[in-house]
C-alpha cells in the first residue's frame, strides 16, 4: 500500500524544515490567509530540497482570521484566486517547477465541501489552473462531485489530526474534541481509514471514507511528534509514503 502525507505550509508557523522530511506533499500560502512571494520561495525552496510534492493553498482573502472565516465576497472571490494562483505560479516558475495541486484552506474548502452553488463558483474560477494537476477533496462532498462532472482530477484527502461528524465532514474548530493531539490516537485513526475505507465518527459510528492523500495542519501544536509517530506506524504496517 502507499499513501500520501501532505501539510499546509508557509502560515507563518516557520516548522517547514522539520515537517518537510516526513510529509511528500505539501500546500504553500499563497496570500489569503497568509504568505507573500518571500515566504512562497522560502517554502519551495525547502520542499524541493526534500522532494516534496508542492501545490498551492488559497483561502479567502482574511489574513485577520486566517481564512477561517466565512466571508460574502462574491465579487472579489475570482480576483483575490486568481491574484493567489498566479503569484504562486509566478514562484514556482522561478524554480522551474509545476504545480502539483490546488488544496482550498480554511473556511472556504469548508464551504465548498457542503454548498455545490459555491462549489461550482469555485471551480469555474480555478478549472484554467487545473489542466495539469490534481485538486484536493474531501471524499462524498460537493466540490468533490463538482469537480468530477468537469473533468478534474482530484485526489480524494482526509485528515490525520482532525476527527469526523456522522455526516463525515471535520468536527468544527471551537469543539473542544476537533483535534486529535495524541500521536497513537492519530495512528489509529489514519490505519483504520487506509486500510478499511472506513472512518469512526465522534459518536462512534463507522462511515465510508476513501483516502488518497492524508493532511497533517502545521500549525498543530505537537505536529513534528505527531507526524513522526505516525510515519514509523505506516512503514510498520508495510505502507509506504508517496504521492
Amino acid at each position: 500500500m502507499r499513501i500520501d502525507i501532505n501539510c499546509d505550509v508557509g502560515e507563518g508557523i516557520q516548522n517547514e524544515h522539520l515537517i518537510m522530511p516526513l510529509i511528500s506533499s505539501c500546500s504553500v500560502a499563497c496570500g489569503g490567509h497568509f504568505g507573500n512571494k518571500e515566504t512562497i520561495d522560502k517554502t519551495i525552496e525547502l520542499a524541493i530540497e526534500n522532494n516534496v510534492l508542492i501545490g498551492a493553498h488559497p483561502s479567502f482573502l482574511d489574513q485577520k482570521n486566517f481564512g477561517r472565516m466565512s466571508l460574502d465576497i462574491e465579487r472579489t472571490l475570482k480576483e483575490s484566486i486568481e491574484a493567489q494562483l498566479d503569484l504562486f505560479l509566478a514562484c514556482m516558475a522561478d524554480f522551474n517547477q509545476k504545480m502539483h495541486h490546488i488544496k482550498p484552506h480554511g473556511a472556504l474548502y469548508n464551504l465548498i465541501a457542503k454548498d455545490k452553488k459555491e462549489a461550482q463558483k469555485f471551480i469555474r474560477i480555478i478549472k484554467k489552473y487545473l489542466k495539469n494537476c490534481f485538486l484536493y477533496v474531501p471524499y462524498h462532498s460537493e466540490i468533490a462531485k463538482v469537480a468530477l462532472e468537469n473533468n478534474v482530477n482530484i485526489k480524494f484527502e482526509a485528515f490525520a489530526d482532525r476527527n469526523y461528524n456522522d455526516a463525515v465532514s471535520l468536527v468544527s474548530r471551537t469543539a473542544k474534541n476537533a483535534l486529535i493531539l495524541s500521536p497513537k490516537e492519530v495512528a489509529k485513526h489514519v490505519l483504520h481509514m487506509v486500510k478499511k475505507n472506513k472512518v469512526k465518527t465522534v459518536s462512534g459510528l463507522e462511515k465510508e471514507i476513501k483516502v488518497d492523500t492524508l493532511c497533517i495542519h502545521g500549525d498543530t501544536e505537537n505536529v513534528i511528534e505527531i507526524a513522526s509517530f505516525l510515519v514509523g506506524e505506516l512503514k510498520k504496517n508495510k505502507i509506504e509514503i508517496g504521492a
